[in-house]
């Protein structure tokens, strides 16, 4: 597996770092970049596909974008949302993998 080079990292970059996961760390925060992944959404469309509330739902797309991993574009009375920081689903699934390593692993020492 390859590995990026080491890094010196200041403690502002690991403050960074932190506020980046828990930007991601609410479930409905992942489902909402999961279904922009599809391309740019209406607040209303997050909501009907997430199941969440109009408020929780702009709440925490607000989050998002001040943390930019979305942007948002305005047309009329509506705002649109997309993702603007792809790099977020290499990370999701590099946990997923590790998550079904884990579990693999697990499932082989209980047979």
């Amino acid at each position: 597996m390859d590995h990026a080079p080491e890094r010196n990292l200041s403690d502002d970059a690991f403050e960074a770092i932190s506020q980046r996961f828990r930007a991601l760390s609410d479930p409905l925060r992942l489902k909402i970049l999961f279904n922009l992944k599809a391309g740019e959404m209406s607040v209303t469309d997050i909501v009907e596909r997430t199941g969440g509330s109009q408020s929780n739902v702009s709440k925490h797309l607000s989050l998002l974008l001040n943390h930019g991993l979305v942007t948002r574009r305005r047309e009329g009375t509506s705002a649109y949302y997309s993702i603007s920081d792809q790099s977020v689903f290499d990370l999701c699934d590099n946990v997923c993998g590790g998550i079904e390593n884990n579990l693999e692993a697990r499932r082989q020492a209980f047979q």
